[in-house]
C-alpha cells in the first residue's frame, strides 16, 4: 500500500510512520521539516499548513493522513481573531487543500482510506480550549460530509485523542509532576502515547476497517465517556 503523509515528523505521526515501514507500505510524506521521517526512508516534499502549496503526487494512492495540529490554550478574553483563524488554517483547510489534491489518485483504487485528527475537547467542554475546540469541531463537520460524498470508494473517519505524550504536548507535559497529574485525570490513569494512537491509525488506513467510514475515535483513557466515583 501506498500512504501520503501530511506531516508526521514527529510525535504520532512519526510513530505512525515507522509503523508502517515495519508492515512493509510504502509511505510519501509532504512536511513543513523533514529530517526524522527523512531518517526513515521517506521522501519528503515541503508542505505548510498556512501556507499550503502544490503536493507533487503518484498516479495513485491507498490512503492519506493529516497530521498538522495545533495546542492553542488561552483564556477565552484572551484569544484574537488571528488565533481562530491560525487554528482553523491549519487544523481544517488545510487538510482539505491536501485531500482536495489528493483525491484523484484516491479514487483510482478500488478501496482508499483518509484518516483526520480531531481532539477531545470538542466532545467534552474543556476550559481555554475555544479556538482549537472550534477548529477541530470543523475537522469532525469535514469527517463525517466527505464519508457520505466520498463513499463507498475512499472511507473517512478521525482520531479525537486526549492529551498525548508528543513534542506538540510538551508544555503540559514537560516534567513527572506534570505528566502525574495529567495521568489522574483519566480513567485509565495514564496518558497517551504515540504508539496507542499509531496503532490506530494503522488500523483506519489498513483494508481492516473496510466496514468503517465516518466515524470519530477516541483514545483518552475513557476520559471523554468514563467516570470514576
Amino acid at each position: 500500500m501506498t500512504y501520503l503523509f501530511i506531516g508526521g515528523n514527529s510525535g504520532i505521526g512519526l510513530a505512525t510512520a515507522e509503523l508502517l515501514k515495519s508492515q512493509g507500505h510504502e509511505i510519501l510524506a509532504a512536511s513543513r521539516s523533514s529530517d526524522q521521517l527523512a531518517a526513515l526512508g521517506i521522501s519528503v516534499q515541503p508542505f505548510d499548513a498556512t501556507n499550503p502549496s502544490s503536493l507533487v503526487l503518484p498516479e495513485t494512492l491507498d490512503g492519506l493522513i493529516y497530521f498538522p495540529g495545533t495546542i492553542t490554550l488561552k483564556p477565552f478574553h484572551r484569544l484574537t481573531p488571528e488565533d481562530f483563524l491560525t487554528d482553523f488554517q491549519i487544523n481544517c483547510l488545510g487538510a482539505v487543500h491536501a485531500i482536495q489534491q489528493a483525491l484523484p489518485a484516491l479514487k483510482k483504487v478500488a478501496s482508499a482510506s483518509i484518516v483526520l485528527f480531531s481532539t477531545i475537547a470538542v466532545a467534552q467542554g474543556m476550559a481555554f480550549h475555544a479556538s482549537i475546540a472550534a477548529a477541530k469541531a470543523a475537522v469532525e463537520g469535514l469527517t463525517k460530509s466527505l464519508a457520505a460524498e466520498l463513499a463507498p470508494k475512499i472511507r473517512v473517519n478521525a482520531i479525537a485523542p486526549s492529551l498525548t505524550d508528543t513534542p506538540l504536548a510538551a508544555m503540559l507535559l514537560g516534567n513527572e509532576a506534570k505528566k502525574e497529574a495529567a495521568a489522574k485525570r483519566h480513567p485509565l490513569q495514564a496518558v497517551g502515547e504515540p504508539a496507542h494512537v499509531a496503532q490506530l491509525a494503522s488500523f483506519l488506513l489498513s483494508d481492516a476497517s473496510s466496514f468503517l467510514t465516518g466515524q470519530i475515535l477516541r483514545p483518552d483513557g475513557g476520559l471523554s465517556s468514563v467516570r470514576m466515583f
